[in-house]
Protein backbone atom coordinates (compact mmCIF):
# COMPACT_ATOMS: atom_id res chain seq x y z
CA UNK A 1 0.00 0.00 0.00
CA UNK A 2 1.58 3.29 -1.05
CA UNK A 3 2.13 5.79 1.69
CA UNK A 4 1.07 9.44 1.34
CA UNK A 5 3.95 11.78 0.67
CA UNK A 6 4.93 14.18 3.41
CA UNK A 7 6.41 17.47 2.32
CA UNK A 8 8.90 19.23 4.55
CA UNK A 9 9.16 22.96 4.21
CA UNK A 10 12.71 24.21 3.90
CA UNK A 11 11.61 27.83 4.26
CA UNK A 12 10.03 27.95 7.67
CA UNK A 13 11.61 27.44 11.02
CA UNK A 14 9.89 29.03 13.95
CA UNK A 15 6.87 31.11 12.95
CA UNK A 16 6.70 34.59 14.41
CA UNK A 17 4.53 37.44 13.32
CA UNK A 18 4.23 38.46 9.69
CA UNK A 19 6.51 41.49 10.13
CA UNK A 20 9.24 39.58 11.98
CA UNK A 21 9.22 36.80 9.41
CA UNK A 22 9.44 38.98 6.30
CA UNK A 23 11.72 41.70 7.57
CA UNK A 24 14.38 39.11 8.31
CA UNK A 25 14.58 37.59 4.84
CA UNK A 26 14.96 38.73 1.26
CA UNK A 27 12.45 37.66 -1.32
CA UNK A 28 13.64 35.85 -4.37
CA UNK A 29 11.68 37.17 -7.29
CA UNK A 30 11.28 35.17 -10.45
CA UNK A 31 12.44 37.21 -13.35
CA UNK A 32 10.01 37.64 -16.15
CA UNK A 33 10.92 36.71 -19.71
CA UNK A 34 12.27 39.42 -21.95
CA UNK A 35 10.00 40.84 -24.66
CA UNK A 36 11.72 41.05 -27.97
CA UNK A 37 9.59 43.50 -29.90
CA UNK A 38 7.27 46.45 -29.52
CA UNK A 39 4.28 44.27 -30.46
CA UNK A 40 5.25 41.81 -27.76
CA UNK A 41 5.53 44.62 -25.24
CA UNK A 42 2.09 45.91 -26.24
CA UNK A 43 0.65 42.40 -25.94
CA UNK A 44 2.27 42.03 -22.55
CA UNK A 45 0.73 45.28 -21.29
CA UNK A 46 -2.69 44.17 -22.49
CA UNK A 47 -2.30 40.80 -20.78
CA UNK A 48 -1.16 42.39 -17.54
CA UNK A 49 -3.96 44.96 -17.60
CA UNK A 50 -6.64 42.36 -18.24
CA UNK A 51 -5.15 40.03 -15.65
CA UNK A 52 -5.16 42.81 -13.05
CA UNK A 53 -8.80 43.56 -13.79
CA UNK A 54 -9.67 39.88 -13.41
CA UNK A 55 -7.85 39.66 -10.12
CA UNK A 56 -9.74 42.62 -8.69
CA UNK A 57 -12.92 41.71 -10.62
CA UNK A 58 -14.98 44.53 -9.20
CA UNK A 59 -17.50 44.62 -12.06
CA UNK A 60 -17.60 40.88 -12.58
CA UNK A 61 -21.24 39.99 -12.31
CA UNK A 62 -22.20 42.07 -15.31
CA UNK A 63 -19.30 41.09 -17.56
CA UNK A 64 -19.80 39.19 -20.79
CA UNK A 65 -23.42 40.38 -21.06
CA UNK A 66 -25.03 42.81 -23.46
CA UNK A 67 -25.66 46.13 -21.71
CA UNK A 68 -29.40 45.83 -21.22
CA UNK A 69 -30.16 42.15 -21.75
CA UNK A 70 -30.09 41.35 -18.05
CA UNK A 71 -32.25 39.71 -15.42
CA UNK A 72 -32.51 40.10 -11.71
CA UNK A 73 -32.31 36.37 -11.08
CA UNK A 74 -29.51 33.80 -11.39
CA UNK A 75 -28.64 34.53 -15.01
CA UNK A 76 -26.79 37.72 -14.12
CA UNK A 77 -24.50 35.98 -11.63
CA UNK A 78 -21.43 35.26 -13.74
CA UNK A 79 -20.00 31.86 -12.88
CA UNK A 80 -19.94 32.54 -9.15
CA UNK A 81 -17.70 35.42 -8.24
CA UNK A 82 -16.93 33.62 -4.98
CA UNK A 83 -14.79 31.20 -6.92
CA UNK A 84 -12.76 34.05 -8.37
CA UNK A 85 -12.06 35.86 -5.12
CA UNK A 86 -11.28 32.90 -2.95
CA UNK A 87 -13.93 33.02 -0.31
CA UNK A 88 -14.53 29.27 -0.51
CA UNK A 89 -13.79 28.59 3.12
CA UNK A 90 -16.51 26.01 3.23
CA UNK A 91 -16.96 22.27 3.42
CA UNK A 92 -16.87 20.35 0.14
CA UNK A 93 -19.87 18.34 1.30
CA UNK A 94 -21.94 21.48 0.82
CA UNK A 95 -20.60 22.34 -2.64
CA UNK A 96 -20.05 19.24 -4.75
CA UNK A 97 -19.46 21.29 -7.89
CA UNK A 98 -16.18 22.51 -6.38
CA UNK A 99 -14.70 19.00 -6.34
CA UNK A 100 -11.43 18.95 -8.22
CA UNK A 101 -10.64 15.87 -10.35
CA UNK A 102 -7.21 15.57 -11.92
CA UNK A 103 -6.97 13.30 -14.94
CA UNK A 104 -3.71 11.45 -15.54
CA UNK A 105 -3.40 12.80 -19.05
CA UNK A 106 -3.72 16.42 -17.96
CA UNK A 107 -1.28 15.83 -15.12
CA UNK A 108 1.32 14.37 -17.52
CA UNK A 109 0.86 17.31 -19.87
CA UNK A 110 1.38 19.72 -16.97
CA UNK A 111 4.61 17.97 -16.02
CA UNK A 112 5.78 18.01 -19.63
CA UNK A 113 4.93 21.69 -19.91
CA UNK A 114 6.79 22.38 -16.70
CA UNK A 115 9.95 20.60 -17.94
CA UNK A 116 9.87 22.57 -21.20
CA UNK A 117 9.36 25.77 -19.26
CA UNK A 118 12.40 25.05 -17.10
CA UNK A 119 14.55 24.25 -20.15
CA UNK A 120 13.59 27.55 -21.77
CA UNK A 121 14.40 29.48 -18.62
CA UNK A 122 17.74 27.71 -18.17
CA UNK A 123 18.93 29.05 -21.54
CA UNK A 124 17.44 32.50 -21.07
CA UNK A 125 19.95 35.33 -20.69
CA UNK A 126 17.81 36.90 -17.97
CA UNK A 127 17.74 33.80 -15.75
CA UNK A 128 20.38 34.00 -13.03
CA UNK A 129 22.57 31.10 -11.91
CA UNK A 130 21.44 31.36 -8.29
CA UNK A 131 17.75 31.23 -9.18
CA UNK A 132 18.45 28.26 -11.48
CA UNK A 133 20.07 26.38 -8.60
CA UNK A 134 17.14 27.29 -6.34
CA UNK A 135 14.65 26.00 -8.94
CA UNK A 136 16.61 22.78 -9.31
CA UNK A 137 16.61 22.15 -5.56
CA UNK A 138 12.92 22.97 -5.34
CA UNK A 139 11.85 20.69 -8.19
CA UNK A 140 13.02 17.57 -6.36
CA UNK A 141 10.16 17.79 -3.86
CA UNK A 142 7.60 20.36 -5.08
CA UNK A 143 6.21 21.26 -8.48
CA UNK A 144 3.98 24.06 -9.73
CA UNK A 145 1.81 23.99 -12.82
CA UNK A 146 2.17 26.50 -15.64
CA UNK A 147 -0.08 29.04 -13.87
CA UNK A 148 1.82 28.89 -10.59
CA UNK A 149 -0.59 26.64 -8.68
CA UNK A 150 0.97 24.10 -6.33
CA UNK A 151 0.58 20.57 -7.73
CA UNK A 152 -0.76 18.31 -5.00
CA UNK A 153 -2.79 15.16 -4.50
CA UNK A 154 -5.37 14.04 -1.99
CA UNK A 155 -3.47 12.48 0.90
CA UNK A 156 -0.42 14.74 0.60
CA UNK A 157 0.85 16.40 3.79
CA UNK A 158 2.11 19.97 4.23
CA UNK A 159 4.26 21.08 7.15
CA UNK A 160 3.92 17.60 8.68
CA UNK A 161 0.54 18.86 9.87
CA UNK A 162 -2.05 19.39 7.13
CA UNK A 163 -3.38 16.35 5.26
CA UNK A 164 -5.19 17.33 2.06
CA UNK A 165 -8.70 15.89 1.81
CA UNK A 166 -10.28 17.69 -1.15
CA UNK A 167 -10.32 20.90 -3.15
CA UNK A 168 -12.98 23.41 -2.14
CA UNK A 169 -12.46 26.11 -4.76
CA UNK A 170 -10.13 27.79 -7.23
CA UNK A 171 -9.57 31.37 -8.30
CA UNK A 172 -7.02 33.71 -9.82
CA UNK A 173 -5.26 33.87 -6.42
CA UNK A 174 -4.77 30.09 -6.04
CA UNK A 175 -6.79 27.26 -4.52
CA UNK A 176 -8.58 26.48 -1.28
CA UNK A 177 -8.34 22.91 -0.01
CA UNK A 178 -9.98 21.10 2.86
CA UNK A 179 -7.40 19.59 5.19
CA UNK A 180 -7.21 17.57 8.36
CA UNK A 181 -5.15 19.52 10.89
CA UNK A 182 -3.34 16.85 12.89
CA UNK A 183 -2.15 19.38 15.46
CA UNK A 184 -5.73 20.39 16.22
CA UNK A 185 -6.99 16.92 17.06
CA UNK A 186 -7.93 16.04 13.48
CA UNK A 187 -10.15 19.09 12.98
CA UNK A 188 -11.04 20.03 9.40
CA UNK A 189 -9.75 23.40 8.18
CA UNK A 190 -9.80 25.40 4.96
CA UNK A 191 -6.26 25.97 3.66
CA UNK A 192 -5.81 28.77 1.14
CA UNK A 193 -2.79 28.01 -1.10
CA UNK A 194 -1.66 31.10 -3.00
CA UNK A 195 -0.05 30.85 -6.43
CA UNK A 196 3.71 31.17 -6.60
CA UNK A 197 3.28 34.54 -8.31
CA UNK A 198 4.66 37.62 -6.61
CA UNK A 199 1.63 39.92 -6.89
CA UNK A 200 -0.66 37.30 -5.32
CA UNK A 201 1.91 36.50 -2.65
CA UNK A 202 2.15 40.18 -1.75
CA UNK A 203 -1.65 40.44 -1.56
CA UNK A 204 -1.66 37.40 0.73
CA UNK A 205 0.92 39.04 3.00
CA UNK A 206 -1.32 42.10 3.29
CA UNK A 207 -4.30 39.88 4.13
CA UNK A 208 -2.23 38.04 6.75
CA UNK A 209 -1.31 41.37 8.30
CA UNK A 210 -5.01 42.26 8.64
CA UNK A 211 -5.94 38.80 9.97
CA UNK A 212 -3.17 38.93 12.58
CA UNK A 213 -4.47 42.32 13.70
CA UNK A 214 -7.96 40.83 14.02
CA UNK A 215 -6.64 37.85 16.00
CA UNK A 216 -4.71 40.19 18.27
CA UNK A 217 -7.77 42.34 19.00
CA UNK A 218 -10.23 39.43 19.18
CA UNK A 219 -8.40 36.30 20.41
CA UNK A 220 -11.66 34.57 21.37
CA UNK A 221 -13.24 35.19 17.94
CA UNK A 222 -16.29 36.92 19.40
CA UNK A 223 -16.65 39.49 16.63
CA UNK A 224 -17.76 37.18 13.84
CA UNK A 225 -14.83 37.60 11.43
CA UNK A 226 -13.36 34.43 9.94
CA UNK A 227 -10.62 33.07 12.17
CA UNK A 228 -7.11 32.50 10.85
CA UNK A 229 -5.40 29.60 12.64
CA UNK A 230 -2.00 29.60 10.98
CA UNK A 231 0.02 30.77 8.00
CA UNK A 232 3.28 29.65 6.44
CA UNK A 233 5.40 29.96 3.32
CA UNK A 234 5.49 26.59 1.58
CA UNK A 235 8.19 26.62 -1.13
CA UNK A 236 7.05 30.00 -2.45
CA UNK A 237 3.34 29.45 -1.82
CA UNK A 238 1.77 31.53 0.92
CA UNK A 239 -0.66 29.26 2.80
CA UNK A 240 -3.34 30.46 5.23
CA UNK A 241 -5.33 28.12 7.48
CA UNK A 242 -8.90 29.18 8.32
CA UNK A 243 -11.83 27.75 10.21
CA UNK A 244 -14.00 25.59 7.95
CA UNK A 245 -17.36 27.22 7.23
CA UNK A 246 -20.55 26.46 5.34
CA UNK A 247 -21.98 27.99 2.16
CA UNK A 248 -21.93 31.70 1.49
CA UNK A 249 -25.22 33.52 1.96
CA UNK A 250 -25.28 34.09 -1.80
CA UNK A 251 -24.72 30.42 -2.68
CA UNK A 252 -27.49 29.39 -0.30
CA UNK A 253 -29.81 31.97 -1.91
CA UNK A 254 -28.90 30.72 -5.38
CA UNK A 255 -29.40 27.05 -4.43
CA UNK A 256 -32.80 28.04 -3.01
CA UNK A 257 -33.92 29.41 -6.40
CA UNK A 258 -33.37 32.98 -5.15
CA UNK A 259 -36.22 32.73 -2.68
CA UNK A 260 -35.55 35.49 -0.14
CA UNK A 261 -34.71 34.83 3.47
CA UNK A 262 -37.58 35.20 6.00
CA UNK A 263 -37.51 38.52 7.80
CA UNK A 264 -36.51 37.00 11.15
CA UNK A 265 -33.45 35.45 9.45
CA UNK A 266 -32.70 38.75 7.71
CA UNK A 267 -32.70 40.37 11.16
CA UNK A 268 -30.32 37.76 12.63
CA UNK A 269 -27.86 37.99 9.73
CA UNK A 270 -28.02 41.79 9.53
CA UNK A 271 -27.24 42.31 13.22
CA UNK A 272 -24.24 39.97 13.02
CA UNK A 273 -22.97 41.74 9.90
CA UNK A 274 -23.26 45.10 11.65
CA UNK A 275 -21.44 43.75 14.72
CA UNK A 276 -18.59 42.24 12.68
CA UNK A 277 -18.00 45.31 10.51
CA UNK A 278 -18.35 47.68 13.49
CA UNK A 279 -15.50 45.73 15.10
CA UNK A 280 -13.39 46.41 11.98
CA UNK A 281 -14.31 50.10 11.98
CA UNK A 282 -13.50 50.41 15.68
CA UNK A 283 -10.02 49.12 14.83
CA UNK A 284 -9.55 51.61 11.98
CA UNK A 285 -10.20 49.08 9.20
CA UNK A 286 -12.52 49.32 6.20
CA UNK A 287 -13.42 46.00 4.56
CA UNK A 288 -14.25 47.58 1.14
CA UNK A 289 -15.59 44.36 -0.45
CA UNK A 290 -18.70 43.40 1.50
CA UNK A 291 -21.24 41.33 -0.46
CA UNK A 292 -23.31 38.16 0.09
CA UNK A 293 -20.47 36.03 -1.34
CA UNK A 294 -18.19 37.22 1.47
CA UNK A 295 -20.62 36.37 4.26
CA UNK A 296 -20.55 32.65 5.03
CA UNK A 297 -22.77 30.51 7.20
CA UNK A 298 -20.93 28.73 10.00
CA UNK A 299 -23.14 25.73 9.23
CA UNK A 300 -25.41 25.76 6.18
CA UNK A 301 -27.50 22.68 7.03
CA UNK A 302 -31.13 23.27 6.11
CA UNK A 303 -34.65 21.91 6.40
CA UNK A 304 -36.90 21.36 3.38
CA UNK A 305 -40.49 22.54 3.28
CA UNK A 306 -42.96 22.29 0.39
CA UNK A 307 -44.49 25.75 0.12
CA UNK A 308 -46.26 28.02 -2.30
CA UNK A 309 -43.75 30.66 -3.32
CA UNK A 310 -44.20 33.44 -0.78
CA UNK A 311 -43.15 36.50 -2.70
CA UNK A 312 -44.62 35.86 -6.13
CA UNK A 313 -46.63 39.09 -5.95
CA UNK A 314 -43.49 41.18 -5.49
CA UNK A 315 -41.64 39.42 -8.27
CA UNK A 316 -44.48 39.60 -10.77
CA UNK A 317 -44.41 43.38 -10.46
CA UNK A 318 -40.94 43.36 -12.02
CA UNK A 319 -40.99 42.59 -15.79
CA UNK A 320 -37.43 41.31 -15.73
CA UNK A 321 -38.36 38.80 -13.05
CA UNK A 322 -41.38 37.55 -15.01
CA UNK A 323 -39.17 37.13 -18.06
CA UNK A 324 -36.72 35.17 -15.95
CA UNK A 325 -39.39 32.63 -15.03
CA UNK A 326 -40.25 33.84 -11.53
CA UNK A 327 -43.88 32.77 -11.31
CA UNK A 328 -46.04 31.59 -8.48
CA UNK A 329 -45.60 27.85 -8.08
CA UNK A 330 -45.20 25.20 -5.46
CA UNK A 331 -41.65 24.09 -4.78
CA UNK A 332 -39.30 22.79 -2.14
CA UNK A 333 -38.00 25.64 -0.03
CA UNK A 334 -34.81 25.45 2.00
CA UNK A 335 -34.65 27.02 5.43
CA UNK A 336 -31.20 27.26 7.00
CA UNK A 337 -31.17 25.80 10.51
CA UNK A 338 -28.66 28.23 11.99
CA UNK A 339 -28.13 31.80 10.81
CA UNK A 340 -24.68 32.13 12.42
CA UNK A 341 -22.42 33.86 9.87
CA UNK A 342 -18.81 35.01 9.47
CA UNK A 343 -17.34 37.82 7.39
CA UNK A 344 -14.49 36.63 5.13
CA UNK A 345 -12.04 37.89 2.48
CA UNK A 346 -9.87 40.63 3.94
CA UNK A 347 -7.65 40.86 0.88
CA UNK A 348 -8.93 44.37 0.11
CA UNK A 349 -9.29 45.58 3.70
CA UNK A 350 -7.62 48.96 4.25
CA UNK A 351 -6.40 50.63 7.42
CA UNK A 352 -7.31 54.28 7.90
CA UNK A 353 -3.67 55.39 7.60
CA UNK A 354 -3.00 53.43 4.40
CA UNK A 355 -3.31 54.59 0.80
CA UNK A 356 -6.93 54.47 -0.37
CA UNK A 357 -7.22 53.33 -3.98
CA UNK A 358 -9.71 55.23 -6.12
CA UNK A 359 -12.10 52.36 -6.89
CA UNK A 360 -13.15 49.78 -4.30
CA UNK A 361 -16.08 47.40 -3.74
CA UNK A 362 -17.85 45.06 -6.12
CA UNK A 363 -20.01 47.04 -8.54
CA UNK A 364 -23.49 46.32 -7.12
CA UNK A 365 -22.46 47.26 -3.58
CA UNK A 366 -20.39 50.33 -4.47
CA UNK A 367 -21.21 53.59 -2.70
CA UNK A 368 -21.92 56.80 -4.69
CA UNK A 369 -18.87 58.60 -3.27
CA UNK A 370 -16.69 55.85 -4.80
CA UNK A 371 -18.35 56.14 -8.22
CA UNK A 372 -17.99 59.94 -8.13
CA UNK A 373 -14.39 59.69 -6.87
CA UNK A 374 -15.06 61.94 -3.88
CA UNK A 375 -12.90 59.85 -1.56
CA UNK A 376 -14.15 57.09 0.71
CA UNK A 377 -13.82 55.77 4.23
CA UNK A 378 -15.78 53.48 6.53
CA UNK A 379 -19.26 54.71 5.47
CA UNK A 380 -18.75 52.91 2.13
CA UNK A 381 -19.06 49.63 4.08
CA UNK A 382 -22.38 50.82 5.54
CA UNK A 383 -23.73 51.43 2.02
CA UNK A 384 -22.69 47.90 1.04
CA UNK A 385 -24.47 46.45 4.08
CA UNK A 386 -27.66 48.29 3.11
CA UNK A 387 -27.53 46.71 -0.36
CA UNK A 388 -26.82 43.27 1.13
CA UNK A 389 -29.71 43.40 3.61
CA UNK A 390 -32.06 44.46 0.80
CA UNK A 391 -30.88 41.48 -1.27
CA UNK A 392 -31.55 39.09 1.61
CA UNK A 393 -35.08 40.48 1.92
CA UNK A 394 -36.15 40.36 -1.75
CA UNK A 395 -33.80 37.76 -3.26
CA UNK A 396 -32.23 39.93 -5.95
CA UNK A 397 -29.68 42.73 -6.23
CA UNK A 398 -30.84 46.32 -5.79
CA UNK A 399 -28.46 47.90 -8.33
CA UNK A 400 -27.99 45.42 -11.18
CA UNK A 401 -25.74 47.23 -13.63
CA UNK A 402 -22.21 47.44 -14.95
CA UNK A 403 -22.14 51.11 -15.97
CA UNK A 404 -21.48 54.17 -13.79
CA UNK A 405 -24.03 56.45 -15.43
CA UNK A 406 -26.73 53.78 -15.33
CA UNK A 407 -25.81 52.99 -11.72
CA UNK A 408 -26.36 56.65 -10.78
CA UNK A 409 -29.66 56.67 -12.70
CA UNK A 410 -30.81 53.62 -10.73
CA UNK A 411 -29.89 55.36 -7.49
CA UNK A 412 -31.96 58.40 -8.44
CA UNK A 413 -34.91 56.23 -9.48
CA UNK A 414 -34.84 54.29 -6.17
CA UNK A 415 -33.52 56.84 -3.66
CA UNK A 416 -34.25 60.25 -5.19
CA UNK A 417 -31.95 62.89 -6.71
CA UNK A 418 -28.23 63.01 -5.96
CA UNK A 419 -27.41 65.98 -3.67
CA UNK A 420 -26.19 69.05 -5.56
CA UNK A 421 -23.19 69.38 -3.22
CA UNK A 422 -21.88 66.00 -4.37
CA UNK A 423 -22.47 66.95 -8.00
CA UNK A 424 -20.53 70.22 -7.58
CA UNK A 425 -17.62 68.47 -5.83
CA UNK A 426 -17.10 65.52 -8.15
CA UNK A 427 -14.50 65.45 -10.89
CA UNK A 428 -16.84 63.19 -12.88
CA UNK A 429 -18.71 66.09 -14.47
CA UNK A 430 -19.21 64.03 -17.63
CA UNK A 431 -22.14 62.32 -15.89
CA UNK A 432 -23.95 65.61 -15.27
CA UNK A 433 -25.38 68.53 -17.25
CA UNK A 434 -26.41 71.83 -15.64
CA UNK A 435 -26.30 70.33 -12.16
CA UNK A 436 -28.40 67.27 -12.97
CA UNK A 437 -27.65 63.70 -14.03
CA UNK A 438 -27.23 63.55 -17.81
CA UNK A 439 -29.65 60.69 -18.44
CA UNK A 440 -32.13 60.12 -21.27
CA UNK A 441 -35.11 58.06 -20.12
CA UNK A 442 -36.24 57.46 -23.71
CA UNK A 443 -33.26 55.29 -24.63
CA UNK A 444 -33.17 51.51 -24.16
CA UNK A 445 -31.08 52.07 -21.05
CA UNK A 446 -33.59 54.60 -19.74
CA UNK A 447 -36.49 52.24 -20.35
CA UNK A 448 -34.63 49.42 -18.62
CA UNK A 449 -34.09 51.52 -15.50
CA UNK A 450 -37.67 52.81 -15.53
CA UNK A 451 -39.15 49.31 -15.86
CA UNK A 452 -36.89 47.50 -13.41
CA UNK A 453 -36.33 50.07 -10.67
CA UNK A 454 -38.87 51.78 -8.43
CA UNK A 455 -38.84 53.84 -5.22
CA UNK A 456 -37.39 51.84 -2.36
CA UNK A 457 -40.54 51.50 -0.25
CA UNK A 458 -42.40 49.90 -3.15
CA UNK A 459 -40.28 46.77 -2.65
CA UNK A 460 -42.02 46.10 0.68
CA UNK A 461 -43.73 42.69 0.76
CA UNK A 462 -45.80 43.43 3.86
CA UNK A 463 -47.25 46.43 5.67
CA UNK A 464 -46.31 44.94 9.05
CA UNK A 465 -44.37 47.26 11.34
CA UNK A 466 -41.18 45.17 11.34
CA UNK A 467 -41.01 45.38 7.53
CA UNK A 468 -41.27 49.17 7.64
CA UNK A 469 -38.61 49.23 10.36
CA UNK A 470 -36.31 47.20 8.12
CA UNK A 471 -36.75 49.61 5.22
CA UNK A 472 -36.18 52.57 7.51
CA UNK A 473 -32.84 50.96 8.44
CA UNK A 474 -31.96 50.32 4.79
CA UNK A 475 -32.85 53.91 3.82
CA UNK A 476 -30.57 55.24 6.56
CA UNK A 477 -27.72 53.04 5.29
CA UNK A 478 -28.31 54.20 1.69
CA UNK A 479 -27.99 57.90 2.48
CA UNK A 480 -26.07 59.61 -0.35
CA UNK A 481 -23.92 61.82 1.87
CA UNK A 482 -21.34 59.71 3.75
CA UNK A 483 -21.38 62.15 6.68
CA UNK A 484 -25.16 61.73 7.05
CA UNK A 485 -25.12 57.97 6.60
CA UNK A 486 -25.95 55.82 9.61
CA UNK A 487 -22.96 54.49 11.57
CA UNK A 488 -22.97 50.84 12.57
CA UNK A 489 -23.10 51.77 16.24
CA UNK A 490 -26.30 53.67 15.49
CA UNK A 491 -27.58 50.81 13.33
CA UNK A 492 -27.30 48.34 16.20
CA UNK A 493 -29.61 50.61 18.24
CA UNK A 494 -32.21 50.75 15.47
CA UNK A 495 -35.78 49.64 16.36
CA UNK A 496 -35.53 46.81 13.81
CA UNK A 497 -33.10 45.05 16.19
CA UNK A 498 -35.04 45.87 19.37
CA UNK A 499 -36.48 42.39 19.82
CA UNK A 500 -32.99 40.86 19.60
CA UNK A 501 -31.74 43.18 22.32
CA UNK A 502 -34.62 41.99 24.51
CA UNK A 503 -33.75 38.30 24.07
CA UNK A 504 -31.51 36.53 26.60
CA UNK A 505 -28.08 35.54 25.17
CA UNK A 506 -28.97 31.84 25.12
CA UNK A 507 -31.97 32.51 22.89
CA UNK A 508 -30.00 33.90 19.95
CA UNK A 509 -30.95 31.85 16.92
CA UNK A 510 -27.67 32.58 15.16
CA UNK A 511 -25.72 30.43 17.63
CA UNK A 512 -24.24 27.59 15.59
CA UNK A 513 -25.75 24.20 16.40
CA UNK A 514 -22.96 22.07 14.99
CA UNK A 515 -19.26 22.48 14.31
CA UNK A 516 -18.73 21.24 10.75
CA UNK A 517 -14.96 21.04 11.25
CA UNK A 518 -15.39 17.78 13.17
Amino acid sequence: MPHPRRYHSSERGSRGSYHEHYRSRKHKRRRSRSWSSSSDRTRRRRQEDSYHVRSRSYDDRSSDRRPYDRRYCGSYRRNDYSRERGDAYYDADYRHSYEYHRENSSYRSQRSSRRKHRRRRRHSRTFSRSSSQHSSRRAKSVEDDAEGHLIYHVGDWLQERYEIVSTLGEGTFGRVVQCVDHRRGGARVALKIIKNVEKYKEAARLEINVLEKINEKDPDNKNLCVQMFDWFDYHGHMCISFELLGLSTFDFLKDNNYLPYPIHQVRHMAVQLCQAVKFLHDNKLTHTDLKPENILFVNSDYELTYNLEKHSALRQETPACVGAGWRSQKRDERSVKSTAVRVVDFGSATFDHEHHSTIVSTRHYRAPEVILELGWSQPCDVWSIGCIVFEYYVGFTLFQTHDNREHLAMMERILGPIPSRMIRKTRKQKYFYRGRLDWDENTSAGRYVRENCKPLRRYLTSEAEEHHQLFDLIESMLEYEPAKRLTLGEALQHPFFARLRAEPPGAKLWDSSRDISR
